[in-house]
């Protein structure tokens, strides 16, 4: 058989000859072709259609595989084997072809890496260049990313325990939904139980903040063990709500203080108001007691009942909701007055990896690369030398 493959290795140089550089990946498919079907020849033991008391078994044909490589995707004919060793378990598979795969997953594995700090398709064309490949298609980086998918989703899906103070956001990415550009509400929320620190729970992305979709993904959180949450913390969003108070009953609502700031400037009736609005609330934020607390806020609204009656009836309907925290030890209270714990932690980390992509091409593609930063998050909280909260500093 040494004859034969001599005359394909012929023809191949001569292919060379004739056509350059321009028809190398079919150069290297062949020579990839080549080297397999002597490799099945050693396994073996026998060449092809050799009659040999020493045959450890037969060929059995090719099947086709494509391969990514630096001379592009190549097309190729895998050799099978049948026989005795078939037989005892001993498989055939091209050491060769092993060595391509274990290369290629690693540099998608960069890229993936890549993908996930949010390298942008040009830049991570240009770090490809130093793994020998000159360009990289979409469908290789998606590919790479998909290599991250099973890893990702066991995270997602982990069981819980005991989850004592909850606070939950969400926060809106643009991606390709039915053949058009959609606003996708990207759902997380954050936990702190018995070991003291923050723990990223869960991410989902919905197309809306409706009710159907925050109480789906609250129960998913409970269906995962979720226990003991006696404290919620969030904006007040009719769809939370509601799907709150259907999950989490139970529990303490705080509403953060900071988007209730916010909302307080929005209803101020002139440009004065707005600027000494946000100091006057502040000053019922930092009461040292829930009565205090009360009294400044009657305080206020009785102020403005008559310069701005608008704004004093949604004082004192809406800010009472942003006192629950003087129900917890005075400890907690800076931690749990509002939802920067997530805003900061989670959704400014989620900004700068995403600003570069604009448009997802696909609901998949955002939640695989949010639930791979909120992995790093929760890595990081994890190890964390310092507790966020400490059960011991309760009031006396």
């Amino acid at each position: 058989m040494r004859q034969d493959h001599d005359t394909e290795l012929k023809g191949l140089l001569e292919q060379i000859i004739l056509n350059g550089t321009e028809d190398m990946a079919s150069v290297f498919a062949g020579l990839f072709d080549l080297a397999m079907c002597m490799e099945r020849e050693q396994f073996l033991e026998a060449g092809h259609y050799e009659r040999s008391a020493g045959r450890r078994g037969y060929a059995n044909g090719y099947k086709t595989k494509k391969l990514d490589t630096p001379a592009g995707t190549l097309t190729l004919n895998v050799p099978k084997t049948a026989g005795l060793l078939e037989e005892c378990g001993e498989a055939f598979y091209p050491q060769s072809l092993e060595r391509g795969r274990r290369s290629s997953r690693a540099v998608m594995l960069a890229v993936a890496e890549m993908y996930v700090k949010g390298v942008s398709t040009r830049d991570a064309e240009a770090v490809m260049k130093e793994f020998g490949i000159e360009s990289l298609s979409s469908s290789q980086v998606s590919r790479a990313a998909k290599l991250l998918d099973d890893e990702l989703s066991a995270w997602r899906n982990r069981s819980l325990g005991e989850v004592r103070y909850l606070i939950v956001d969400a926060r809106y990415e643009k991606a390709r939904y039915g053949g058009v550009v959609r606003d996708v509400a990207v759902l997380s929320a954050i936990g702190i139980g018995p070991n003291e620190r923050r723990q990223v729970l869960g991410v989902s992305c919905a197309l809306s903040e409706a009710e159907v979709h925050w109480r789906a993904f609250l129960e998913s959180l409970q269906k995962r063990g979720m226990r003991g949450v006696q404290f919620v913390v969030s904006d007040d969003h009719s769809g939370l709500q509601a799907a709150r108070k259907a999950v989490l009953g139970g529990a303490t609502w705080q509403r953060c203080q900071f988007h209730l700031a916010q909302n307080a400037i929005h209803h101020a009736p002139n440009m004065a108001i707005r600027k000494r609005i946000g100091a006057e609330l502040r000053h019922i934020w930092n009461a040292p007691d829930l009565d205090t607390a009360i009294e400044n806020l009657h305080r206020l609204v009785k102020s403005y009942r008559d310069t701005a009656p608008k704004l004093a009836g949604w004082l004192e309907d809406n800010v009472p909701e942003g006192l629950a925290v003087f129900t917890l030890p005075e400890h907690h209270r800076r931690r749990l007055r509002t939802s920067n714990p997530i805003e900061r932690g989670i959704q400014q980390e989620l900004k700068r990896r995403t600003r570069k992509i604009r448009v997802f091409p696909n609901t998949e593609s955002l939640e695989r690369l949010v639930s791979a930063v909120l992995v790093e998050i929760d890595d990081k909280w994890a190890s964390a030398e310092k507790a966020y909260i400490k059960w011991e500093c309760q009031d006396d």
